[in-house]
């Protein structure tokens, strides 16, 4: 038994800031003085210091000023072998993919070349505050054995899976059904709830999977029910009308995935931006998530998400946000953050009736308002939520993994030191509102750079230099 503490300002979730219009505060739990103690990675305890701090008098604590800790961050849609590709220029998603991913994700079939790519895609995920991700990695095995054997190593939690593909791509690129449940049910054994590691069917996308690839799916998730699946969903237009091409007996993308059995609770597809009213209300009953990627529908072209729409309390989607690096340009949720309160902007404007009178949705115009509390809502509790893995992380409640970022609201651009001491006063927030103003200045004027420290089961993992 080691026991530790930590002694901060602290916020995290106790709700979804959605629920709370014009109150969203009654979702957060904020502590300027605050209190963690930790048990080999797991949070015993959790308050303010004044009530708290006696019961743990003598315990080792390490006590850190000026700065907001909150839960680490949960990338709930990112691509490991993209990791040196990211920024590529000038083109849409299936032109990017043959021009510059599949050439990059082949590389990853060597494992030397694996192990490298894997240790700056970890290194880089700390540096932006992100403790918990979901991945793709390709469709050689090696891919995603350096992946867990690299997250067991820093003890991170990870969801991943081999990448099933046979279409679509270049011959030397795409996996056999034969070959890829052969290799699935081998690293499930393997790897699946070993540590903190998690397994997820990973069919790329349905535009690169034959029928007989889904049948492998679906049986993959019958006979080990308690699988993740990810994918990616309604990304392009091009892509789109290519799957429906591919499956004519079916209305829309979602009804693909549907028809093949993977869709419900711990199924995850990534951008949904152009998904129907109808496929928004069928994802939500079934318990499904949508990732949120705006850094790479914005760099790729693809589309605006319909935020407002994703979170109609009518009919709420489970939403994860994600960087889709390298399809995102960027390894931070809180580039991802900025990215999304834009998206939100240009669809608020489109429904106020301010452009189309008749088109006014005032609701949902609101709704796709990115607060400072809905974002880091979403990107810790509310990411965790949507994947099914808030027993173990997501806020501070006692018994979960102590992974949390300590952030820094003077550090990133020039600009951004007197900016912030127009917010709070010195010494850090002392309310609730103090911190949603600094948290909102970290995620639209700030970058990774905010970052001061990443920690992850009640260890520090990294710190900025």
């Amino acid at each position: 038994m080691t026991i530790s503490a930590v002694r901060g300002t602290f916020l995290d979730f106790v709700d979804d800031p959605w629920k709370h219009v014009g109150d969203e505060q009654a979702a957060v739990r904020f502590f300027a003085d605050g209190l963690l103690v930790v048990d080999d990675g797991i949070i015993v305890d959790f308050g303010a210091y004044d009530e708290i701090g006696s019961r743990h008098e003598g315990v080792d604590t390490t006590v850190i000023t000026d700065r907001i800790i909150v839960p680490g961050f949960v990338d709930g849609h990112i691509h490991l072998p993209q990791t040196r590709v990211l920024g590529a220029y000038g083109e849409q998603l299936l032109p990017w993919l043959q021009k510059s991913v599949f050439p990059e994700e082949r590389k990853y079939a060597d494992r030397e070349y694996a192990q490298e790519g894997t240790r700056h895609f970890f290194d880089n995920l700390l540096a932006s505050g992100t403790t918990t991700f979901q991945a793709f990695t390709s469709s050689a095995p090696v891919c995603t054995e350096e992946l867990f054997e690299e997250a067991s190593r820093r003890n991170m939690r990870a969801i991943a899976g081999i990448t099933a593909i046979d279409q679509n791509a270049p011959d030397w690129f795409t996996i056999s059904p034969q070959d890829y449940y052969a290799a699935a049910t081998e690293q499930i054994e393997r790897y699946h709830r070993k540590g903190r590691n998690l397994y997820a069917i990973t069919p790329r996308f349905a535009f690169g999977a034959t029928t007989e690839l889904l049948e492998t799916c679906q049986r993959l998730k019958q006979e080990n029910p308690d699988l993740w699946v990810h994918t990616h969903i309604s990304e392009n237009p091009a892509e789109i009308r290519g799957v429906l091409d591919l499956h004519p007996d079916c209305t829309d993308y979602l009804g693909m995935y549907e028809k093949f059995g993977l869709v419900g609770p711990k199924f995850t597809g990534g951008h949904g931006v152009w998904l129907s009213d109808d496929e928004f209300r069928r994802i939500s009953e079934s318990g499904a998530a949508v990732t949120f990627c705006p850094c790479s529908n914005l760099f790729l072209g693809s589309g605006l998400f319909r935020l407002g729409k994703a979170t109609d309390p009518e009919h709420r989607v489970r939403l994860t946000f994600g960087t889709d690096m390298g399809g995102g340009n960027r390894f931070s949720m809180i580039n991802v953050l900025e990215d999304a309160y834009k998206v939100g902007m240009l669809n608020n404007c489109m429904l106020d009736g301010s452009l189309i009178p008749s088109q006014q949705n005032l609701a949902e115009s609101e709704r796709n308002k990115l607060s400072p509390f809905r974002g880091f809502w979403s990107i810790t509790q509310g990411g965790a939520e949507a994947l099914y893995i808030d027993e173990f992380v997501g806020n501070f409640d006692i018994g979960k993994e102590a992974d949390f970022v300590v952030l820094d609201w003077t550090a990133g651009p020039p600009a951004v030191a007197w900016h912030a001491s127009l917010l709070a006063e010195q010494g850090g927030p002392q309310t609730v509102e103090q911190a949603g103003e600094l948290l909102f200045s970290i995620m639209m004027v700030s970058d990774e750079r905010a970052v001061d420290e990443t920690w992850v089961m009640g260890r520090r993992a990294y710190r900025k230099a």
